[in-house]
């Protein structure tokens, strides 16, 4: 686990650096699907609220692992038979990394819908109202009163949420993506030494989680400034 000459430290900072990447990736896509998710499930539509539903209800049923599977085997099929529209005969594959942040973002985005769902629902009618009287503009009333209470209700459960996504970045290592676990599998192989490399990446899992945890105590706090809490 050294870093000169011959030491694995460097491939596993590489590979803690490449899950973090990952990770960051996947709850940014999750959190815009989830978006307007959670938009088409408290509007009054019908058919964008039944949309929602089903997209909520078959990502939540799906195992993880099984959708990054589709992702990276469907989409390097749809590019190759893209390719062969424009006389391509080879095969084209979706690269692992892409097909992994794309599949933990629509997972995590059915979960991300239920945080601001739930979020908004908290948000006092009130408050919305007031905004209305003084005649604020819909887009001035979201930006600045509906986001920003939005926001501060959703913080703990966005914080679970990353949480999950991080730990599931190590399933994206059965597309090639030489993540921390991954290069952890690597180097146990390597050096024959399994419980060295498994128990520094559970060290460097548990740091990332712990300064992540610790990140959005903070801006939970931030958020609640001036907040009176019962």
């Amino acid at each position: 686990m050294g870093f000169g000459e011959g030491g694995w430290g460097a491939f596993m900072l590489l590979g803690a650096l490449v899950t973090m990447v990952l990770a960051l990736c996947g709850f940014t896509i999750g959190a815009i699907f989830g978006a307007f998710a959670a938009w088409a499930k408290i509007s009054g539509n019908r058919f964008s609220r039944a949309l929602a539903d089903v997209y909520t209800t078959v990502l939540r049923g799906i195992p993880d692992l099984l959708v990054i599977y589709l992702f990276y085997f469907g989409g390097s099929a749809f590019l190759t038979w893209l390719g062969r529209l424009f006389g391509s005969d080879g095969f084209i594959g979706l690269p692992g990394f892409v097909a992994g942040a794309m599949a933990i973002g629509i997972t995590s985005g059915a979960q991300h819908t239920e945080v601001f769902r739930g979020a908004y629902r908290a948000v006092a009618k009130g408050e919305i109202e007031a905004a209305v009287a003084c005649g604020m503009p819909r887009m001035m009333r979201f930006r600045r009163i509906v986001a920003p209470l939005v926001l501060r209700h959703a913080l703990p459960g966005l914080g679970n949420v990353w949480q999950i996504v991080l730990k599931e970045s190590a399933l994206v290592s059965v597309t090639g993506v030489v993540e921390l676990l991954r290069q952890s599998q690597v180097g146990a192989g390597s050096t024959r030494q399994p419980f060295d490399f498994y128990f520094a990446a559970a060290i460097l899992y548990l740091v990332i989680t712990t300064i992540s945890s610790i990140s959005f105590h903070t801006a939970e706090k931030r958020f609640s400034k001036g907040v009176r809490r019962s």
